[in-house]
Formats: C-alpha cells, structure tokens, sequence
C-alpha cells in the first residue's frame, strides 16, 4: 500500500491523489464496523466490548466470519507493534469466556447461529496504518489465526486495505490426514478419482496466492483470504462442488459445470457453484477461481 499510487483520470491528464491517514483512531474503526461485512467478510457483534474488571480491557470490535469462527478486530491509526499482543492477548480471553460470546451471539443474531460457532479457529484481524518487518515476521511464527490489514485513505472518499500477512492456526497436516483417510476408505476406482481431483482442487486453490487460509466445517471446507473465496463440498458420486464468490451474472453458464445459486440454500458461501466432475473439468475452472480469489 504505501508503493500503491493512486491517480484520478481526466480528458485533459492525470491528478495523483495522496494517501493519507485517518485523523484519529476511532475514524478508522467507525468506518470499518459500519461496513465490516462488506471489508472484512465478517459479521459486526459489538464495539468496545468490555473483558470485566479482572481483565480491565475493551476489544475493539466483536465479530462472526462467514464460516463461524469469533473475530476480534483491533485497530491502530498509525504503526504500533502493541496491537498484536494487545489483540493476542484479548483472544485468549475469548477462548476461556465462549460461553459469553455464544451468548452475545445469540442475542445479536439468534440461537441457531451461536450453536453453530466453530471455537477451532479463532482469528484476530489487526487493521493498522502500516506493520513493520518484526510485526511480520511475529505473526508468521505464531499458532494463532492472524491477518495484518494496512490501511490508507484517498482523498475524502476512498479507503484501501491490503493484506501484509496472513496465517491460519490450522494444524497443516490435516488435510493430509483426510485425504489418507479417505482413500483407505474408499470403493472403487471412482472413489480414488474423486480423492485425486479434490487434491488437486486443494492444491489449486492453495496456490492462487500467498496467505490463503482453510478452515474445515463439518459440511465444507472454506478457502479465504480475510473472505471466503471458494468453499468446497464433500465429495458425492460422480462430482465435486465448489462454490465461489464470483457474480453469476458476469459468467458464461454452462450446464453441467456452472450454476447461479443466488438465493438457493447450499453449504459453504459464495453464488456461483462449479460441478468438477474430471481434472479437464478443474482446467476450465481455473479463469473463475482466480475471478473469485480476486473479488475476496
């Protein structure tokens, strides 16, 4: 973000329009839980949210990522390395008082929802004006779900956001694991093309970019970067389902590989569903998961 130059375009040249910083803090914050869905894929729960007086604390921002996981959102106007173990610290907080947030949750959005959070994964997301090298390197070496968010603002209404670094508290072998299992499992060759083509399902998704996270819900599995990009279903039959983030309406649709499921209840995000069926199926979708892994 700080290389990124930001020009406005007229018949007669090119103005640049300066970055700059929020005034104070709270603009920042203000600005962000009033459109955090939209920004960050995460559902707004509570601003300043008080820890009680053991602790003595206020977390910033109280949210629900599409997938269930509780989010924490802290926020710097400028750099200040503190924020990550400020917001470390108000994850540990979180995880010994889950009681407390299923019922925040459940007077915010209702009982199904906080029966269904997924304590597994965490995250803590910390929007700030820039991160230095060390604040990287920290949250690379951690076990925790963390993104590092820089922000800038253009002009009076333009606000960017870019993703420094991103790592997910996922065990990595776990994947690997499933796919063992499935395998011994399975009957028959069809079975095992099935387990090849969600391997390389996986691989291809993984390897859109760097800091793709996963996380694993009982009926999908969620590739993202602060949002979902693309969720991929169980294995049935004959096929695999993916579902991504990309608008139906800008894609060519084709029976039997591509389908609008804009307001049809599926598992997983995203209203654009992808019928894999063969790795030639895999190859065709590769222009509309890197469509998806942008819009996220």
């Amino acid at each position: 973000m700080p290389g990124l130059k930001l020009f406005h375009t007229t018949n007669s040249g090119v103005t640049e329009v300066p970055p700059h910083l929020a005034a104070v803090e709270a603009d920042v914050q203000g600005l962000v839980e009033a459109h955090m869905d939209r920004l960050l894929g995460v559902r707004f729960l509570a601003s300043e949210y008080s820890t009680g007086p053991v602790h003595g604390g206020r977390i910033d921002s109280l949210g629900l990522d599409e997938n269930g996981s509780p989010v924490i959102v802290e926020y710097k106007r400028g750099v200040d390395s503190g924020v990550i173990n400020q917001g470390l610290f108000y994850l540990s907080w979180l995880m010994d008082h889950r009681a407390e947030f299923e019922h925040l949750v459940r007077d915010r959005v209702g009982g199904t929802v906080a029966a269904q959070v997924l304590w597994s994964g965490p995250r803590l997301i910390c929007v700030a004006g820039d991160f230095t090298r060390y604040d990287v390197h920290a949250v690379l070496e951690h076990r925790r779900s963390i993104d590092l968010v820089r922000y800038r603002l253009f002009g009076n209404d333009l606000l960017g956001l870019e993703t420094v670094a991103s790592v997910s508290g996922h065990a990595p072998t776990a994947q690997r694991v499933r796919r063992q299992r499935v395998a011994r499992d399975g009957d028959g060759g069809q079975s095992m093309a099935l387990v090849e083509l969600a391997q390389a399902v996986d691989e291809t998704l993984r390897g859109l970019g760097d800091g793709v996270n996963c996380v694993q819900r009982q009926t999908y599995r969620a590739y993202q970067r602060l949002r979902n990009f693309a969720c991929v279903c169980p294995p049935q039959k004959s096929k695999l389902l993916v579902y991504l983030k990309a608008d139906p309406k800008g894609v060519d649709l084709v029976p039997r590989f591509t389908r609008d499921v804009t307001g049809l209840g599926h598992h997983g995000t995203g209203d654009l569903e992808v019928q894999l069926r063969t790795l030639g199926d895999l190859e065709r979708a590769q222009d509309l998961f890197r469509m998806s892994y942008a819009a996220a």
